[in-house]
């Protein structure tokens, strides 16, 4: 491709990152109304992880799509699925029907934000080029996510929730465009036998081990360890099936490389805990301190800009300090924002969550665009579209798992409150709390002790995201004691 073509086809692929950022952020700003004009509280934990669920199961999915019909054919049918999704969201008329739709749109998702990485590993074959690449990419889901509050919240304050969907369909429309007329580049194309048994076991496994969790603390005991137990076996059976697979969807062989299983295990702890800042923050702001949509969207801004600021950062740095000493200081900055989050009370002011915004999205940039670059590093050349794919399939993964158990965090606190209250706080009126404009017809008496039982939900998820930082700073910390960081640094970029 000539290096016209190279710059053309990277805008349209980078357009996905801009609707990602656009989709996360959006979404989190516009969830207080959905959840409050379609009663839907109690199905929180869902509304994010149906999306993050379809995005886990199809993410493998669509890469070996990809190296059987070709890279350019996979981007463009995951983003035709992105935009059903989207649109069927937006004429949602009940939970049912969005949580269905939203489930769709992450199929789409899952395909239509991994292939541009693979496609970014066959153009840009020099890793110093690829990164700066990765890190314009990610740039583009951090500027979107500084326009997605704003433009979130005016959608959400002056029409309604419905076109905050909407506006995804004309940006797809113009990738797929583009790729269409610009994407011209020959891949040959895997002719080995697909592995449907492997495919069936993991999306089977994956769902049952999901569904589990996300009962916690509504069905009995027994249900979600038989949801969960079920998940489990299922899951070890496609390891032995995929041992005997001609071309499996995960191959065994990258869990024995270390360097590739510590970046994976980086990544499902940092996106597990960073998650909660993006989906229970906004909630925070609107429901807790009775800000409009518009003002709670804007919690995410901070961090955005700061987001940008070190996915340029770090790999400016990296073969100075290594990889490992840039993860560590963007966990410093995660861990910065999830104390103070924990430590605040209920009534910290707004300016304390964009203050800890601003060291959460320092935190995610400095991590993102040095592991994303590493996965590709670490694995063979061979397996660089599926290391690719399955490390996002983990940040997805983990994503899903930890806002299952936030849902269930906050549905257990919420439960417990409304059953306190003895009757004068219904779980209809907590619905209508996370929406400021609902808020101001709720029984003016009772916002206080509604809101403190939201704080309650929304403390204990900072605490559990608090956990999972320590753990990756014990990680780290043994390392280096181990001297595995000096090993990768002497072969780092």
């Amino acid at each position: 491709m000539s290096r016209n073509r190279k710059f053309i086809v990277t805008f349209a692929l980078i357009l996905s990152n801009a609707m990602a950022g656009l989709d996360a952020t959006i979404i989190n700003t516009a969830l207080p109304a959905i959840i409050s004009d379609l009663h839907g509280i109690q199905f929180m934990g869902w509304l994010v992880a149906i999306f993050l669920l379809g995005m886990a199961v199809s993410t493998p999915l669509w890469s070996k799509f990809g190296e059987r019909r070709g890279n350019k054919t996979a981007y463009i049918s995951a983003t035709i699925v992105f935009m059903v999704g989207a649109l069927f969201q937006g004429l949602a008329p009940n939970i049912t029907w969005f949580i269905i739709a939203r489930g769709f749109m992450g199929i789409g998702a899952g395909g239509m934000n991994t292939i541009p990485f693979i496609i970014y590993s066959q153009i840009f074959k020099n890793l110093r080029r690829r990164a700066q690449v990765i890190g314009v990419a990610a740039a583009s889901f951090s500027g979107t996510s500084i326009i997605g509050p704003l433009l979130g919240g005016w959608i959400v304050d002056q029409f309604s929730w419905h076109w905050v969907f909407f506006i995804n369909l004309p940006i797809a429309l113009i990738s797929i465009l583009i790729i269409v007329f610009f994407f011209k580049i020959k891949q040959k194309l895997n002719k080995s036998k697909i592995d449907y048994h492997g495919a069936i076991l993991m999306v089977l496994g994956l769902v049952s081990i999901l569904v589990g969790i996300q009962e916690l603390g509504v069905s009995p005991i027994y249900v979600t360890l038989a949801f969960i137990f079920v998940g489990i076996i299922l899951v070890t059976w496609m390891v032995f099936v995929e041992n005997k697979a001609e071309d499996p969807i995960v191959p065994n062989r990258l869990f024995k490389n270390p360097q590739l299983v510590v970046d994976m295990i980086l990544f499902a702890i940092l996106w597990g805990a960073f998650v909660a800042f993006n989906i229970y923050v906004p909630m925070w702001a609107q429901g807790i301190l009775g800000l409009s949509a518009l003002i709670g969207g804007m919690t995410q801004i901070p961090g955005s800009v700061t987001n940008f600021a070190g996915s340029e950062l770090g790999p400016v740095f990296q073969r100075r300090l290594g990889r490992y000493n840039i993860i560590s200081i963007g966990t410093a900055a995660f861990l910065v924002a999830f104390i103070g989050l924990f430590f605040a009370g209920q009534h910290t002011s707004y300016a304390f969550l964009l203050v800890m915004g601003t060291f959460e999205g320092f935190g995610l940039g400095l991590c993102f665009n040095v592991l994303q670059v590493a996965v590709q590093y670490d694995a063979e050349p061979r397996d660089v579209p599926i290391a690719t794919s399955f490390a996002y399939l983990v940040r997805i993964l983990s994503q899903t798992f930890m806002s299952s158990i936030y849902g269930v965090i906050l549905n257990h606190a919420l439960f417990e409150g409304v059953e306190k209250s003895h009757g004068s706080i219904t779980m209809s009126m907590m619905n209508k709390l996370s929406d400021s404009k609902a808020a101001t017809r709720l029984p003016q008496h009772l916002l206080p002790e509604m809101r403190t039982i939201l704080f309650s939900g929304i403390h204990n998820i900072m605490l559990t995201a608090l956990i999972l930082l320590i753990v990756v700073a014990i990680l780290l910390v043994v390392l280096y004691r181990m001297g595995f960081t000096k090993t990768v640094k002497s072969h780092d970029m």
